[in-house]
């Protein structure tokens, strides 16, 4: 029952009656110091209509008490008309979501989301942990607003910082593996991308030592140069350097696997930069042709974007070899062959914007069909109280020592609690796990995207304000009320008859019609924090209805029975929500 839309049109019928003006109709809630559930501004009309706000507004709200079948009353704050529904609106209203249709409507449109992107020199760390979870929960949202969705992963497997691993294993490793370490395989590779960092500095001091300048002993280093070298043999395909370079990469997928399990994510494709870095370079040769982009006298190839308002940018340089944009812009073409969507999205930082401006840019100078649907979903840094993160010198907060940090911290906050002594072994650690996670998605997802934040291990496992916990413990309370409700054999109606509702219970039903305007603003927006924070205000309200009245304990039937409807539809809807965030909510707690 879309409340929203009928009033709506209702006000768009006074607007004709009154004024003879078609004009579209937005309402926005109303605040809470205001009586009334939905709020019509009417400034926008006073210029056209020549009249005062107040006298506009009390004329609009004086003929939908006349006319329309959902406004009761209304109050006039200026030029924001404040619209009090009829008290028989919300059981309707109620009845409704009881017998809405769950399924998901497909909306005839497809979108590929790109998210995670990892080098294989490396673990995943904390800032591959929001992207991760923004990717996913975006594809997640956008498959519920009806969208035929596609999960890519672009793996960046080859380059210098590959090969900066690969020589430090070749001399610092004496054979080393994942199994006689006891490590695993991407924190393998991460321990020697460390080692070359510490090694490639003790070469410039002792460089600078004897008389080189910092910026000449830095690519002076033999370290430097030994890597620069493996890169080229890579290139040419020499056997013992490709060898080495799979058996560290299998190493390292077969970590990526575990952590992404561990942390609920995958993907439906996986492309590699191994098979694609040679990419792009037809689709300069055309935009050549097309006098799109231009050679300079060295021979490098260019295009001008100055109309764009960014600069000149290289797509291939003077020897013929590659630039990033360059495999970009052939693997943007891939993608599009391989899948055709109406939308592609990349989940990357925002140091990325000004690259992914100049992709945008290129493909849509080049015609290409697809190039409308193109969207950079930026987002911000993540810091930690200690400061920035930096891979190279090992001072990252890597992911799985972060889950495993977080569980303990689950642990040790339940059991504090003291309400899970009839929990099996199995049952608490599945619980901590839960908890865990939860408490980790939400805090990295309830912030808007682009914001930089400040990540808290132990404010975000809190159990109290707007946490992942809180929310958990929220619907784990409400399944024991409906627990105990099934053990007194007491059914929980499928449609409700007329009671009176107080206002927190309608300000409940309110919420959960909500739901699809947040949705659909968070599928437009790509933007999980809207879904985060809809949970925990249904969360919030439905504590203060629990504080004042009770469920179970009501003598009044007709009052306990909608009740009971009532909380299992906000159960259902934090579990729907959570969901959409990759968060598992458990039964119990």
């Amino acid at each position: 029952m879309n409340i929203e839309k009928q009033l709506s049109a209702d006000i768009q019928n006074s607007l004709s009656t009154l004024y003879q003006i078609d004009e579209t109709v937005e309402l926005q809630p109303t605040r809470k110091e205001f009586e009334g559930t939905y709020t019509y501004v009417v400034f926008p009309l006073v210029k056209a209509l020549r009249k005062n706000p107040v006298e506009i507004a009390n004329a609009i709200g004086e003929h939908l008490k006349e006319n329309s079948d959902l406004v009761t009353n209304f109050n006039v704050v200026k030029g924001f008309l404040n619209l009090v529904l009829t008290k028989d609106i919300w059981t309707k209203m109620f009845n409704s979501l009881l017998s809405a249709d769950r399924s998901v409507s497909n909306n005839g449109q497809s979108v590929l989301v790109e998210y995670s992107s990892p080098n294989t020199n490396k673990p995943l760390h904390l800032g591959h942990l929001r992207n991760n979870f923004l990717g996913y929960s975006v594809a997640k949202i956008l498959s519920a607003a009806g969208f035929d969705v596609t999960k890519a992963c672009l793996v960046n497997d080859r380059g210098i910082h590959i090969c900066k691993s690969m020589i430090a294993y070749q001399q610092f490793g004496n054979g080393e593996t994942p199994e006689s370490s006891g490590m695993k395989g991407d924190h393998l590779a991460g321990k020697y991308y460390v080692e070359f960092d510490k090694a490639y500095k003790k070469e410039i001091e002792g460089l600078v030592a004897i008389g080189q300048t910092e910026e000449e002993a830095k690519k002076n280093a033999p370290l430097l140069k030994k890597a620069q070298e493996m890169l080229l043999q890579w290139e040419k395909g020499d056997k013992d350097v490709v060898e080495l370079w799979q058996k560290m990469n299998a190493w390292v997928y077969d970590g990526f696997n575990a952590t992404y399990k561990q942390i609920g994510v995958d993907f439906d494709k996986t492309y590699y930069e191994s098979d694609t870095y040679l990419l792009g370079k037809d689709i300069v040769d055309e935009g050549l042709e097309k006098g799109v982009f231009y050679t300079k006298e060295d021979g490098s190839v260019w295009i001008d974007l100055t109309e764009e308002g960014l600069d000149h940018k290289l797509v291939l340089r003077g020897d013929g070899t590659s630039v990033y944009i360059t495999q970009d812009l052939g693997t943007t073409e891939l993608k599009y062959k391989d899948y055709q969507t109406d939308k592609s999205i990349w989940v990357v930082g925002n140091e990325q914007d000004y690259h992914f401006q100049v992709l945008f840019a290129i493909l849509a100078k080049l015609g290409r069909p697809y190039a409308a649907g193109l969207y950079h979903l930026s987002y911000g840094m993540v810091d930690l109280p200690t400061g920035k993160m930096k891979s190279r010198e090992g001072t990252v907060v890597d992911a799985d020592d972060l889950v495993s940090e977080m569980i303990a911290t689950a642990k040790d906050t339940t059991e504090e609690r003291g309400k899970i002594a009839e929990f099996n072994k199995e049952e608490k650690a599945e619980l901590f796990r839960m908890l865990a996670l939860g408490a980790l998605k939400y805090f990295l997802l309830k912030v808007e995207p682009k914001k930089r934040m400040l990540f808290n291990p132990a404010e975000s496992i809190d159990f109290q304000g707007n946490t992942g916990p809180f929310i958990q413990y929220t619907h784990a309370r409400i399944k024991s009320i409906l627990r105990k409700a099934e053990a007194e054999n007491i059914n929980v109606p499928t449609e409700i008859g007329e009671t009176e509702l107080q206002e927190i219970e309608t300000d409940l039903i309110y919420l959960l019609n909500d739901y699809p305007s947040y949705l659909a603003k968070a599928a437009n927006e790509y933007s999980p924090s809207i879904i985060a924070n809809y949970c925990y205000d249904l969360a919030k309200t439905f504590n203060s209805f629990y504080a004042e009245f009770s469920v179970l304990n009501e003598e009044d039937s007709s009052k306990r029975d909608f009740r009971l409807a009532l909380v299992k539809e906000v159960a259902a809807k934090l579990k729907e929500g959570f969901g959409l965030l990759g968060i598992d909510v458990p039964e119990r707690m």
